[in-house]
């Protein structure tokens, strides 16, 4: 089942001590899902409404977003909330990856630095 998952395109969770879909309880699969919905309903990626369920220790992701990092935010925070990998199969809208090549062609963006102190003023 894990290697399926991680055929499938699951990202393994940081370091944790040995756990394997194996050895995960029905316990351990609801105090982590209990964990991610919490984090969920606490963060502004919550306004998407994402469905998630972990069984084996494996949390996968459900829904549709149109800001395209909440979905690797939905990941970190499955992995940080225990869960042992993640299945993301949120989908995000075309305006955003449109948005988000014509970004990319346009070339690399700066960082624009605000400076409390004029550099005249050292």
């Amino acid at each position: 089942m894990l290697t399926a998952a991680l055929v499938c395109g699951a990202v393994p969770a940081k370091p944790q001590p040995k756990r394997s879909p194996g050895n995960i309880s029905a316990q351990d699969d609801l105090r982590i899902e209990q964990t991610i919905k919490a984090k969920l309903a606490k963060s502004k990626i919550g306004l998407d409404h994402f469905t998630v369920h972990v069984q084996g220790g494996i949390a996968t992701w459900q829904g549709r977003t149109s800001v395209i990092q909440h979905k690797g935010a939905a990941t970190r925070m499955a992995k940080s909330a225990g869960a042992a990998a993640v299945v993301n199969n949120i989908e995000i809208d075309e305006a955003a990856r449109r948005k988000a090549r014509e970004a990319l062609q346009s070339g690399p963006r700066h960082a624009q630095l605000k400076r409390s102190d004029s550099r005249d003023e050292r």
